[in-house]
């Protein structure tokens, strides 16, 4: 294939909710429809309060095709539903390329992708289905289902080094199959992004709070089971410290009533379902990220503070040591030890000249490595090379 005819391309993805695997998905897709490429988004049902990124963002129309038996939960008859409409679709439309995203929409999309003859089928992992915290016979379930759709695609990506590592242990797919791809967002917001008075005075930050903000949907899994406990002691030994939680999901009432029985209701402030154009806003305010994220293919809310110039604090597990640099960009501490990141957050609260000197150097590395357009890029060339690879074949 010339390096200049259109491609046909076609990703799959189980949900768009507001959260870090769409907003990759949907900045690929913008690339390559700036490129003059045709594209074409399939996706399952979004309910619930996570958001629907759809609704959220200012993008240039593209097709959008939504299959209601696509669902996240394990669903045997859901699940062939949507091989069979997956399979038919694909046939008719003929595209060059199908791409999927997340587990289950991964698994299912490139058995269809393959079987419907689509030349060319490759898989972003944005992070695993299996993971530690998993029940035995889910993980089992989860890493037979990764090997068998490993076998009917031609690459498969990942958004950080530790994912790749983590498939290749668990002997989902040779090393050579794979190749890391970082997650691309809008750099220059975050880098721009500046303190506004009216804003802190909206969200009820006190002028002079010191702000430790998360930035990830109210789930189990996302951390908040230790972010309470830990605000909560820290909030003891230094007063003026203030929660600033960005994101919505089911956990929220939970949390609320966490938050009051310990009487830290002013403390903590919910921002709610912040459409992604506005995240730098937000994280402007701020001093500090918590990440405390138990599953995290690339964590974006570590990549977006660090573009925002404040450091960040994170468990030290899968993608995570690859942005927060230990020392120098903030601390990752070790999973679910809630005194370690109280520890590391006295560090920063002690030493105002090392938070600064940590946000300008998470700045300085991020600002590039992450800007979408070069990620969009990426997987244009490889795409191309996939392609020519299979004419000649």
């Amino acid at each position: 294939m010339s390096s200049g005819k259109k491609m046909k391309i076609c990703h799959v993805i189980t949900r768009m909710i507001v959260g870090g695997a769409q907003e990759n998905t949907l900045y690929t897709i913008l690339g390559h429809l700036r490129r003059g490429h045709e594209v074409v988004l399939v996706t399952g049902p979004s309910p619930g309060r996570e958001g629907k990124l759809l609704q959220n963002v200012d993008f240039p129309p593209f097709e959008t095709v939504e299959l209601p038996s696509l669902v996240r939960e394990l669903d045997p008859a859901n699940d062939l539903k949507a091989y069979f409409a997956l399979k038919k679709f694909f046939r008719e439309r003929k595209f060059d390329i199908v791409h999927t995203h997340s587990s289950k929409a991964g698994v299912i999309g490139r058995i269809a992708a393959r079987r419907a003859g689509v030349p060319v089928v490759v898989h972003t992992v944005h992070g695993q289905a299996f993971h530690p915290y998993e029940t035995g016979w889910k993980n089992a379930l989860y890493k037979e289902s990764e090997r068998i759709a490993a076998r009917y695609c031609d690459k498969i990506y990942a958004v950080a080094q530790a994912m790749i590592d983590q498939c290749v242990e668990a002997r989902i797919a040779p090393r050579e199959k794979y190749m890391v791809v970082y997650s691309g967002m809008e750099t220059s917001a975050f880098a721009n992004a500046v303190r506004e008075p009216e804003l802190r005075n909206e969200l009820g930050l006190p002028e002079k709070a010191r702000v430790i903000a998360t930035l990830a949907r109210l789930f189990p899994m996302k951390g908040y089971e230790y972010v309470v406990p830990a605000a909560a002691e820290l909030i003891r030994e230094y007063p003026d410290t203030h929660l600033l939680l960005i994101g919505d999901g089911p956990m929220r009432d939970e949390l609320d009533a966490q938050i009051a029985a310990l009487g830290l209701t002013d403390h903590f402030h919910f921002a709610g379902l912040v459409p992604p154009a506005q995240v730098h806003r937000y994280l402007a305010q701020a001093d500090l990220l918590w990440h405390l994220s138990l599953r995290e293919g690339l964590p974006r809310s570590v990549v977006q503070a660090l573009a925002t110039g404040i450091p960040a604090i994170g468990y030290r597990l899968d993608g995570t040591p690859e942005v927060i640099r230990d020392g120098e960009t903030g601390y990752c501490v070790a999973p679910q030890q809630v005194g370690e990141v109280i520890e590391a957050t006295r560090k920063i609260w002690n030493d105002p000249a090392l938070a600064r000197r940590m946000g300008e150097t998470g700045r300085k590395r991020v600002i590039e490595q992450f800007d979408w357009p070069r990620m969009a890029d990426i997987l244009k060339r490889e795409y191309r090379e996939l392609l020519a690879h299979k004419t000649r074949s």
